[in-house]
């Protein structure tokens, strides 16, 4: 399995719908970020599905080593 590549050293803010299904890029070969686009094919990385239970802002991972993943938790502090 390959290991993700970050996207970016910070979150990426997203307006969510409430009930509304996301898929998260956990690779970071997306050209879509912090969404998936399929390019994770072959890497053995599977994208993260996330439904917002209500329409918020979100702070997805862009870092891609979130142990929260697909949301920040700050690790790219230490990156």
């Amino acid at each position: 399995m390959a290991e993700p590549v970050c996207a970016q050293k910070e979150p990426y803010a997203v307006e969510v719908e409430a009930g509304r299904a996301y898929f998260w890029c956990a690779c970071g070969r997306s050209q879509k970020q912090p969404f998936c686009d399929g390019a994770h094919s072959g890497t053995g990385i599977q994208p993260t599905r996330f439904k917002a239970e209500q329409a918020e802002t979100v702070y997805f991972c862009g870092c891609k080593s979130s142990k929260d993943g697909p949301l920040c938790d700050g690790t790219h502090n230490s990156l």
